[in-house]
């Protein structure tokens, strides 16, 4: 029988205005992100932390980022 695969998932987050999911892989396909892959994570993190509403409402039009509703709550 097979082990159960966890899954790792990289989130931008600041607490109560904005969660974004940027990555997400399996562990039994890789430990962890390597050293560049995490400066090039926290340079996207600053940039998608930096949008204002406007911004980040034409990043979603343009589909660029999905937004997700959840609980009738907006996430994006």
């Amino acid at each position: 029988m097979a082990s159960p695969v966890g899954f790792r998932t990289l989130i931008v987050f600041r607490a109560g205005t904005r969660a974004i999911f940027v990555h997400g892989f399996a562990k039994n396909e890789k430990d962890n992100i390597e050293k560049d892959e995490l400066v090039a994570l926290k340079k996207l993190a600053r940039e998608l932390l930096s949008y204002d509403d406007i911004t980040l409402a034409r990043v979603v039009a343009s589909g660029v980022l999905l937004e997700m509703k959840c609980d009738e709550k907006t996430v994006s």
